[in-house]
């Protein structure tokens, strides 16, 4: 969520679709960060993936983690 200054309801900026795997879906998200930019930021824990959403996108894209949870170079388990 997304609050402008003075706002009375905040604008979603990422996921808002329900829980799930979908590129437009979180699960669990742990951390967020937004850069200047807009871009944002998001370990997706539970879906072991780091997504990141550009400014006004309806789906996100994968980062990090796209082969599911495991211990090799290109996976996650639960990212925080």
């Amino acid at each position: 969520m997304k609050w402008a200054k003075g706002a009375k309801e905040g604008i979603v900026v990422v996921g808002g679709r329900g829980e799930g795997s979908l590129l437009s879906q979180l699960n669990y998200p742990e951390a967020v960060i937004a850069d200047q930019l807009g871009t944002v930021y998001v370990a997706d824990r539970v879906n072991n993936r780091i997504m990141r959403w550009l400014k006004g996108a309806a789906e996100g894209q994968i980062l990090i983690g796209e082969s599911g949870e495991g211990s090799l170079s290109n996976q996650l388990y639960n990212p925080l």
